[in-house]
C-alpha cells in the first residue's frame, strides 16, 4: 500500500521495524526543506511576512492533530520533543503537584521505560507506591485484575494502548470509565496505538495522551500531549524560557502566557510541526480504518506462517496489533536479527526499552516483528523463507 511513496523502499530492504519507528514519505522531506529554503523564519516571533507564514502553519498543525485525535479545543495540543518528553511532562507537571504522600500509581510490567522510570523517580520523591496490574496467560490487561489492586489510595492509571512487546490492545475504554467512577486519572501511552487506529480523546474520556510523530511516518523530536483542559490549566511548566511567558521583571515578578504556549518553552522543533502536518494530511487521504485493516490482515498472515515452524516461539500470537514478538529456539535474539539483516530485513532485537516484562516473559531477550501498511505478504513470505532455512543454527554459528 503506498509503497511508491517511500524513498527507503528503493533500497532492496524489508522494513519490520515499525515499533522503534516508522519510514517517511516522500512527502515529509520536501515539505520540511521548503521550509528551511523559503520561509525559516521562528514561531510566533515577528512581525513580518514569512514569520506569520510560518505561525499559521504551525497552528494549521495544531488543528489537524487537534481533529486526528477529535481533542475538544486545540489549546489542548501541546508539542512536545516525543512521547518521552510528553509523559515527563505529565507526570512532572501535572502529578507532582497533586500526588501526596503513600498514594498509589498503577502500571504494568509490560510498560516502556518511559511510562515506568518517571513514576519509580516521582514516587521516590513524594513516598508513593506503585502497583502492578497482574497479567493474564496471554499477558494482556483486563479490567478484573485492575480491579483487584484498586484501593481508596489509588490516584492514577497510567497504561499504553498498546504494548510495544506484547502488542496487546489495552480495553482502555472501560478501564477509563471504571477509573472515572473512582475518581482516578488515566493517563495513556499512545506511541504504538495512534498510528494504527482512530483514537477519540473525547469519546474515551482520555485524561491524558501521549504520542510520537516519528512512529507514524513523520519526523523525529517532536511529540504531542494531549490533556483535558481543566487538566492542563493546572499543570505546571517544568521548563522556563522564551514563548511562553507575556512578561517578567527584575524584581521577579512574571507573567507567563496562556495554553498551549506556557508548556512550549523555547524554539520549537518548528520544521518538524510543519511536516508533521502534511503528514498528518497524507494518513487521512488513505485512512486510518483502511491502515488498520491491512495491517491485521498482514498479521494475521504472519502468525499463520510462522506457527508452521516449530522452532519458532510466538509470545503473543493472540494479540491484534500489527507487533509480533518471537525467538527462534536455541538462537540468541541479537544472533538472529544479525542473521537476517544478511538478507536486507531489519527487526528489532533486545529488550525493546521493556526490561520489567522479562518478570513476565521469564526471558529477557526478543525478536520483534513489527508492521505498517507498506509492507507486504511477499516480505512475510521472504522472512518466513529465511527463518525456515534448515541450515540456519550453523550458518548463524
Amino acid at each position: 500500500m503506498n509503497r511508491e511513496d517511500f524513498y527507503m523502499l528503493n533500497e532492496d530492504i524489508i522494513y519490520f521495524d515499525n515499533g522503534a519507528t516508522s519510514l517517511k514519505p516522500k512527502i515529509l522531506s520536501e515539505i520540511t526543506s521548503d521550509y528551511y529554503n523559503k520561509y525559516s523564519a521562528n514561531a510566533h516571533r515577528g512581525d513580518y511576512d514569512i514569520s506569520l507564514k510560518v505561525d499559521n502553519k504551525f497552528e494549521h498543525t495544531r488543528n489537524l492533530v487537534k481533529q486526528f485525535i477529535n481533542a475538544k479545543e486545540k489549546d489542548e495540543i501541546i508539542f512536545t520533543s516525543g512521547t518521552t518528553d510528553s509523559l515527563n511532562k505529565i507526570i512532572f507537571g501535572y502529578f507532582k503537584n497533586v500526588l501526596s504522600n503513600e498514594d498509589e500509581i498503577i502500571i504494568t510490567k509490560s510498560e516502556h521505560a518511559s511510562n515506568v522510570l518517571p513514576w519509580y523517580e516521582l514516587a521516590e520523591l513524594l513516598n508513593l507506591n506503585i502497583k502492578y496490574i497482574d497479567l493474564t496467560d496471554n499477558y494482556e490487561v483486563t479490567l478484573n485484575n485492575l480491579k483487584q489492586i484498586i484501593t481508596d489510595k489509588t490516584k492514577v492509571i497510567s497504561l499504553a494502548h498498546i504494548t510495544n512487546v506484547i502488542g496487546d490492545v489495552r480495553p482502555i475504554e472501560e478501564i477509563i470509565k471504571y477509573a472515572h467512577e473512582l475518581n482516578i486519572l488515566v493517563v495513556i501511552d499512545g506511541a504504538q496505538s495512534v498510528p494504527h487506529m482512530i483514537i477519540d480523546v473525547q469519546k474515551l474520556d482520555i485524561d491524558f495522551l501521549a504520542f510520537s510523530a516519528h512512529k507514524m511516518y513523520g519526523p523525529t523530536g517532536l511529540g504531542i500531549l494531549y490533556g483535558k483542559k481543566c487538566l492542563l490549566r493546572n499543570m505546571k511548566p517544568i521548563i522556563f524560557g522564551g514563548g511562553m511567558n507575556a512578561s517578567f521583571s527584575s524584581d521577579k515578578t512574571r507573567i507567563y502566557s496562556d495554553l498551549p504556549y506556557i508548556l512550549e518553552a523555547g524554539t520549537q522543533n518548528i520544521a518538524g510541526v510543519i511536516g508533521f502536518g502534511k503528514i498528518i494530511e497524507y494518513i487521512n487521504d488513505i485512512g486510518l480504518n483502511k491502515i488498520e485493516e491491512y495491517e491485521k490482515e498482514l498479521r494475521i498472515y504472519a502468525i499463520n506462517k510462522l506457527k508452521q515452524n516449530n522452532n519458532i516461539i510466538i509470545y503473543n500470537a493472540n494479540a491484534t496489533s500489527g507487533i509480533i514478538t518471537i525467538n527462534y529456539k536455541d538462537i540468541f535474539a541479537q544472533d538472529l536479527a544479525i542473521y537476517l539483516n544478511k538478507y536486507k530485513i531489519c527487526v528489532r532485537a533486545g529488550n525493546h526499552c521493556a526490561k520489567i516484562l522479562q518478570d513476565e516473559l521469564k526471558i529477557k531477550n526478543t525478536v520483534r516483528i513489527s508492521l505498517a501498511f507498506y509492507n507486504t505478504k511477499k516480505e512475510i513470505d521472504k522472512l518466513i523463507e529465511i527463518l525456515n532455512n534448515p541450515n540456519i543454527k550453523q550458518e548463524i554459528i
